[in-house]
């Protein structure tokens, strides 16, 4: 198979290329003819070692050049590449255990690691049944030509927020439709910049930060996580060239709350096209905090483009691309039951009215593109007409066909041709509104409470503040509960919650409150592993972990 994605490492423009933040505070820049001749190297050292084309090929490298150089060089060698974050914050048994149950489905003719990561790396191939160890990225003396490439492209290993990482079959149509329908929607022209810190092993760094501007041959500036949490300013301060980025929520809050205004003194952001906002619900509150850091200096608020996608559907699946502020409203909780109208209480578009807008807000994340068709349906999947809550099911080509080696979710179902994501939102004004994943919810008498919403009241009520306090529902025969982790060791609000919550939730629901220092375990992207937290409680593996009550 052809594909379009990879033409550049045949014919790159030498007037363009990448820049990878050093540590130092500059730059390292290599131009697309020495990235397509390193890859093609590369290409040729894999060959070697017995890569044919469609075989899987497991990468596990920081992010640099050698990183760029391999995956491309994987591509070239008509691989289909599977990336595997390096280790963040787990220990080491549990991140041999992550890494090699996504080594037992992959199965893998190549693990490729770093030096510094090759004896955890060894460790997990062993563990998944895997013979040899791992091969180091080297590169032949001469090209290889590109070669034929089979069906998948990708595979692309869920971020595991709940059970086992598993692996979407993502094929080069998958992926050749998601990029143009990334570039279209967020008016990528010839010629712009690209700038990004999310790191490559996720859906939203890998296809919509690296692929979709490395196969259009434009100039990319990116920097690892770790540098955008030491210094965010750094990444604002691209903008004065680059025009598209995208990153989460936190990101946006993250950087409003520790870059101080002198940092950005004699920045000109007015050429700054695009900032995606995705990968978890969106508050406006945030939003517009980070647009009142970043105004003076020629930022409008019409540049953020609140967006809603998923692994399975590719990457992609809404993005607001008209120019205008963004769209938030607050639906009545008592209204969210599946199959019926959403009752909304409150709206604006994102401006003062935003600031304080944390707690049961939620922003438009656009309306669907005519080859990407979105329906909302009920239980039973039926469609629903505009303004009722249900199930998103996302079509088109950018529909992935499964999970690799039959690997089954719970949520997201693959039938026909569509992907029953698992998500659950509505259409208002004719946007989509993303509440978030259904198994994150509590029935209560009969209607969805959606966790997220309850975290955002809670964090208000405690006062610890957003990101250190999590819900989980809790599973159990005949029972309802729910267990809250918070990020504290002193817990003088558990009486206020504990009311709160049997107002809300109803008296026979179980709550057992959780406190202790980093408790919070979180996905790659950054969402709450609820499922994760309350099974390593269960099995008395949360360290720090104390229960109250």
């Amino acid at each position: 198979m052809t594909s379009a994605l990879r033409d550049w490492l045949d014919k790159p423009q030498a007037d363009r290329g990448v820049r990878l933040a050093a540590d130092d505070g500059g730059w390292e820049y290599r131009d697309y003819p020495s990235l397509a001749a390193a890859a093609r190297r590369t290409a040729a050292a894999l060959i070697e070692e017995g890569v044919r084309p469609g075989d899987v090929v497991c990468v596990v490298l920081p992010t640099d050049f050698t990183c760029v150089e391999t995956y491309f060089g994987g591509w070239a060698a008509g691989a289909t590449v599977c990336l595997i974050t390096p280790p963040l914050f787990q220990d080491g048994d549990d991140y041999v255990a992550h890494v090699a149950a996504i080594l037992r489905q992959a199965r893998p003719r190549l693990t490729i690691a770093s030096d510094g990561l090759a004896e955890l790396i060894g460790r997990a191939m062993r563990d998944a049944g895997l013979a040899g160890e791992p091969w180091r990225p080297r590169q032949a003396a001469a090209e290889a030509d590109v070669q034929e490439a089979g069906e998948l492209a990708l595979l692309q290993f869920t971020s595991g927020s709940s059970g086992e990482p598993r692996g979407v079959m993502v094929t080069w149509d998958n992926l050749e439709a998601n990029c143009e329908l990334i570039a279209r929607t967020a008016g990528f022209q010839e010629g712009h910049e690209v700038a990004s810190w999310l790191p490559l092993y996720h859906d939203m760094g890998l296809i919509g930060c690296f692929l979709t501007p490395i196969s259009r041959q434009a100039d990319l500036s990116l920097m690892r996580p770790d540098q955008f949490i030491r210094d965010p300013a750094r990444w604002i301060r691209c903008f004065a060239t680059a025009k598209h980025t995208a990153a989460p929520p936190f990101a946006y809050a993250y950087a409003a709350r520790r870059i101080k205004p002198e940092q950005l003194e004699g920045l000109d952001l007015s050429g700054w096209e695009m900032a995606l906002i995705g990968a978890e619900p969106i508050d406006p509150h945030t939003l517009e905090t980070f647009a009142r850091l970043v105004e003076p200096y020629g930022f409008s608020r019409q540049v953020f483009r609140p967006a809603y996608g998923m692994a399975e559907t590719t990457l992609l699946v809404t993005m607001d691309n008209a120019r205008r502020d963004p769209l938030a409203v607050r639906p009545d909780p008592d209204s969210l039951a599946f199959g019926e109208p959403v009752r909304i209480l409150d709206q604006h578009s994102l401006g003062p009215e935003s600031l304080g807008a944390k707690s049961g807000w939620v922003v438009g994340t656009g309306t669907p593109e005519e080859d990407v068709p979105v329906t909302i349906v009920d239980d039973d999947g039926r469609e629903l007409p505009p303004g009722h809550l249900g199930e998103i099911v996302v079509g088109g080509a950018s529909a992935c066909p499964g999970y690799y080696a039959g690997a089954q979710a719970k949520s997201t179902r693959f039938i026909d041709g569509k992907v029953y994501t698992g998500d659950a939102g509505f259409f208002h004004d004719g946007q989509l509104f993303v509440l978030g994943r259904m198994g994150d919810s509590i029935k209560v008498r009969g209607r969805s409470v959606y966790v997220e919403d309850l975290e955002a009241r809670l964090a208000e009520l405690t006062g610890l503040g957003k990101g250190r306090i999590v819900m989980a529902s809790v599973p159990g025969a005949g029972t309802k509960g729910v267990a809250l982790f918070a990020e504290t060791n002193a817990a003088d609000w558990e009486p206020r919650v504990r009311e709160f919550l049997r107002r809300r939730l109803g008296g026979d629901v179980t709550v057992t409150i959780v406190i202790g220092s980093g408790l919070i375990q979180r996905t790659s992207s950054g969402k709450p592993r609820r499922r994760y937290m309350w099974e390593r409680l269960q099995s008395g593996r949360l360290e720090g972990a104390q229960i109250i009550g």
